[in-house]
């Protein structure tokens, strides 16, 4: 009979570049959410529009940051680049939003 190989993977730690970027992804969707809120319900008062700009633009701001936090993660050696894909991922797709919806408004 064949001997059999058994092989065992150690568990790697998830890159915490790639951590910090699905966060600010959750938090920059989380501010569409605010703005688009704030927009629906305090559409006829003016102070609702500096509102909804500001939290646009943080939320953009933390899209850019958070998807370099991703792409800079995966330099991380001996480390798990999974949430690093889905950060670097989900950050792009929102600024690629953010960026259509601030050219949209423009127009």
């Amino acid at each position: 009979m064949a001997k059999r190989y058994r092989y065992a993977f150690a568990q790697q730690k998830q890159a915490e570049g790639g951590i910090y970027s699905v966060v600010l992804a959750v938090i920059s969707f989380i501010l569409f959410l605010a703005a688009v809120s704030v927009s629906f319900f305090l559409r006829e008062y003016v102070i609702s529009q500096a509102l909804i700009g500001g939290i646009s633009i943080c939320a953009m701001l933390l899209a850019v940051y958070g998807f370099f936090m991703g792409l800079i993660s995966f330099s991380a050696k001996d480390r798990s680049h999974s949430l690093c894909t889905a950060g670097a991922i989900a950050n792009g797709l929102l600024m690629v939003g953010w960026l259509g919806l601030y050219l949209m408004g423009i127009s």
